[in-house]
C-alpha cells in the first residue's frame, strides 16, 4: 500500500527533522520513519473505519427513536437500508481488519461531532435518496460508500484539520492514503466474505528496503551531495536557497546515486512534486536545473552510469 511516492516524501521529511536537529542518532531517525510509515497504514485503516463508525451511530438513532413513547409511524418502521449495508457488515467482519483494530487504539470515540456532522450530511444528499432508490444489491451498497467517500469524506476540510490534530503526519498523507482506501472499497467482493484482503502495509520486501536505504544513502553521503549542490549553486548565497530544497536535493542525489534501474527522469519528477508541496513556487524548476548539472557531471566522470 505504501508506495514510494509516499517513501519518498516521510524520507524527505525525517532528513530534514534529523539535519535541523543534529541530536539524533542515525538509527533513532531511522525508527522514526518507519513509525511515520505505520501511522500512514494506520490511516488508512481509520478511515477504512468510518462506515462502521457510522452505520452503529445511525442504527443508535434509529433504535432510540423506535423506543419513544410517542414514536411516529416513521420512527415506528424506519428505512433500515443504510443499516443493513451488506459492504459494511463484510467490512465489520473482515478478519485482518478486525485483528489491526484490536490490537491499536484507533476510534473515533474523541470525534463523535465529525461522525455526527456526516451522517448528517449523507442523508440530506442526493447520494443516499438515490441509493434507496437504487435496487437493493451488494454492488450498490458497496457503490454507496465509494460515492460518501469521494464526495462526502474526502472533500471535507474538517476532516484534514481532525486528522492533523491527532497525527501531524496524517493531513498531509491524506491525498495518496485517499485513493488507496477508494481502491480498497472498489476490490472489495461479496464472495470473499471475511477473507477478503485489504492492502498489506508494503507491497513487497523490496519498498522497505528501499526506504531504509535511501534513508541511510541520504543521510551518510548528506555532506559529499551537499559540497556538489554548493558546487552548482556559486552564483546564489546558499543562505539564501530554501533549507527544504536543499535537503529535497540531498535525497534525490542519494536515490540517483543509490538505485541504478530507477530512470533519471523518474526520479527528477517525484522530487519535482515534493518540491511543489513543500518548498517554494520557484522550487521544482530550481531544483531540476541544479540536478541535471550534478548528473551531468557524475556522467561525466563515470561516477553515474544511466
Amino acid at each position: 500500500m505504501i508506495n514510494r511516492a509516499l517513501i519518498r516524501t516521510k524520507v524527505v521529511q525525517i532528513v530534514y527533522s534529523y539535519l535541523i536537529d543534529g541530536d539524533k542518532s542515525i538509527d533513532t531517525a531511522e525508527k522514526e520513519l518507519f513509525a511515520s510509515l505505520e501511522k500512514s497504514y494506520e490511516l488508512y485503516h481509520l478511515l477504512l473505519l468510518i462506515p462502521v463508525e457510522v452505520t452503529h451511530l445511525q442504527r443508535l438513532r434509529i433504535d432510540n427513536a423506535r423506543s419513544k413513547f410517542m414514536a411516529t409511524a416513521e420512527e415506528r418502521t424506519p428505512n433500515t437500508r443504510m443499516i443493513d449495508n451488506r459492504f459494511v457488515a463484510q467490512l465489520e467482519e473482515n478478519k485482518t481488519f478486525s485483528k489491526y483494530i484490536e490490537e491499536r487504539p484507533l476510534v473515533w470515540n474523541d470525534d463523535t461531532n465529525y461522525l455526527r456532522s456526516l451522517l448528517d450530511r449523507i442523508l440530506s444528499s442526493e447520494i443516499y435518496a438515490q441509493y434507496l432508490e437504487a435496487e437493493d444489491s451488494y454492488e450498490n451498497d458497496r457503490t454507496f460508500w465509494k460515492n460518501i467517500y469521494r464526495r462526502l469524506i474526502f472533500s471535507d476540510e474538517n476532516l484534514g484539520e481532525i486528522l492533523e490534530s491527532q497525527s501531524l503526519y496524517w493531513n498531509d498523507d491524506m491525498p495518496i492514503i485517499s485513493t488507496f482506501v477508494l481502491k480498497t472499497v472498489k476490490r472489495f467482493e461479496e464472495s470473499a466474505g471475511d477473507e477478503q484482503e485489504l492492502l498489506p502495509m508494503f507491497k513487497d520486501e523490496d519498498d522497505r528496503i528501499f526506504a531504509r536505504t535511501l534513508f541511510r544513502r541520504a543521510l551518510l553521503d548528506s555532506n559529499d551531495n551537499k559540497k556538489l549542490i554548493e558546487q552548482f549553486t556559486r552564483n546564489w548565497e546558499i543562505e539564501r536557497i530554501a533549507f527544504m530544497d536543499i535537503v529535497i536535493m540531498i535525497v534525490a542525489l542519494a536515490e540517483i546515486t543509490s538505485f541504478p534501474s530507477i530512470p533519471l527522469q523518474v526520479s527528477f519528477n517525484e522530487y519535482i512534486e515534493i518540491a511543489k508541496s513543500y518548498s517554494t513556487s520557484k522550487s521544482g524548476n530550481f531544483i531540476n536545473g541544479v540536478l541535471e548539472a550534478i548528473t551531468s557531471l557524475l556522467k561525466k566522470e563515470g561516477r553515474l552510469e544511466k
